[in-house]
């Protein structure tokens, strides 16, 4: 297996990164509320801070999709409690990033098993941008996968299966086949625009290619579990990956005209779209940078 590394390509990049591990850092998690969210008829998912948790509960237990910050594990474990006494039988990571893995030690140390692509395992063992830290050994995946690994537990089948390399290279979507619920990670999100984290191998070609194969997977019934955000519908995503598609071809299209990133920003090629989405700079940022990759 190959897998690339990707250095910041930019100070801007560098700046926000920094900016953002520095905020995380100063979170005060002792105000947090954990919200319960019904998505099926086994199927939940918890809003804290930081992604959302998945959980299938059943008479076999409870399958976890991410674990947010570590300062909230307590508070989650007292969720889930709300729900089922069953044992916590596996713990799924969509990717990486700390606002999903952050929790991952608290879990391994609890025995819980932790699930993860390939790639997942390895920038966390190496340390991934921001901070480059290598995660401790409990919170490692200790089952890793290179394109999926299906679970059959709680009267379905519980398909985890990698996704192309869009907001980072380890992204996963993990499907309940039974409940028709699908848990995206932060390749859709309803929260904002797409991040594209080069840093951690993410593309602007793969975000479109993870879109579409979410679209593919899904139904006209399918609810979608997003990063961030609210559950959401087949259309939804594809409506936000529309909107990702015609971004992506306007940037290329200034890139190729020799435009630089502050250039592309000034340009406003999203301006139709923020007032929905927001601020659209990071967003640009990793496009940006991905598409030069590309070309």
């Amino acid at each position: 297996m190959n897998v690339r590394f990707y250095a910041p390509v930019a100070l801007a990049a560098g700046l926000l990164a920094q900016a953002a591990l520095a905020q995380n850092q100063a979170q005060d998690f002792s105000t947090v509320e954990i919200k319960v969210h019904k998505v099926a008829d086994r199927i939940y998912y918890l809003e804290g801070r930081g992604g959302n948790v998945g959980l299938s509960i059943g008479d076999d237990g409870v399958v976890m999709v991410d674990d947010q910050f570590a300062p909230l594990s307590e508070k989650i474990v007292a969720a889930i409690r709300t729900l089922s006494n069953g044992e916590i039988r596996f713990l799924v990571n969509t990717h990486v990033h700390g606002d999903h893995t952050g929790g991952n030690e608290n879990f391994g140390k609890m025995g819980v098993p932790i699930i993860a692509q390939e790639n997942v395992r390895m920038r966390l063992a190496m340390g991934s941008p921001p901070n480059n830290a290598a995660a401790p050994a409990a919170a490692l995946p200790i089952l890793t996968y290179a394109d999926g690994v299906t679970l059959h537990l709680n009267g379905e089948d519980i398909r985890v299966v990698k996704l192309p390399a869009a907001h980072t290279d380890g992204d996963s979507m993990i499907e309940f086949m039974g409940s028709n619920v699908i848990h995206v990670g932060d390749v859709f999100r309803t929260t904002g625009y797409p991040v594209i984290d080069v840093n951690n191998g993410g593309s602007a070609k793969g975000t479109l290619e993870a879109l579409a194969k979410v679209i593919e997977a899904a139904g006209p019934d399918t609810k979608l579990i997003p990063g961030h955000g609210e559950v959401s519908s087949r259309e939804d995503v594809r409506a936000f990956r529309d909107m990702v598609q015609q971004v992506y071809d306007r940037v290329s299209g200034m890139i190729k005209q020799g435009m630089t990133l502050e250039q592309v920003v000034a340009a406003k090629p999203t301006a139709q779209f923020d007032a929905k989405w927001g601020d659209p700079a990071r967003f640009l940022q990793g496009l940006y940078q991905s598409i030069e990759k590309e070309t």
